[in-house]
Parts: C-alpha cells; structure tokens; sequence
C-alpha cells in the first residue's frame, strides 16, 4: 500500500514548541462515502439481494473523504490491486471556527 506523507505538521496556535511527534501515529477513521440516501423503514424492511439503492451522485461524481466523520477531501474511485481505493482530487480547507 502506497504511504502518504503528512502535508504539514503544524497546528494553529501550537507555535509555543509543543511537540506534535506525540500524535502522529494516533489512528483515525477514514470513510469514502459515495452517496447518500434517504429511505423509509417500509422500503428498508424490502430490501433482498439483489435491491438496488440509487443514491444522490452521479457515478461519475467525485466521493466524499471523511475523517472521524469530518469532511476532508473529494476524489475518485480507483482499483488498488484487488481493492478499491481514492484518488484526492480536492482538499478541503476550512477555516478555524
């Protein structure tokens, strides 16, 4: 598996000299979210093998990267091996609140 490397270790606020090496090997949840949906508890209490759930993105879209649910970046879908994987398109800045 490809390695990726941070893009910068500083933190807003942190110019005081703490030491950011303490969490850089904290492990977070990372999803690829290719769409959503909203469905009632009927059609969800049907859904077999084989039901398609049509979701709110083209398939040609970009997906959503989240970290511990937090929007990210956007990519593509690529094959990795026998996996899926994204490629990061977009990174999202956001502004400190």
């Amino acid at each position: 598996m490809a390695q990726v490397q941070p893009r910068s270790t500083s933190i807003a606020g942190a110019s005081d000299g703490r030491n950011l090496d303490l969490l850089m090997n904290v492990s977070l949840v990372v999803t690829a979210e290719l769409g959503r949906t909203k469905m009632p508890v009927r059609d969800i209490l049907k859904l077999a093998v084989g039901s398609v759930i049509e979701l709110d993105r083209l398939a040609s879209g970009p997906v959503d990267v989240l970290v511990n649910d937090k929007l990210v970046a956007r990519g593509e879908v690529v094959s990795v091996d026998d996996n899926f994987g994204v490629r990061v398109q977009e990174i999202i800045d956001k502004p400190n609140a």
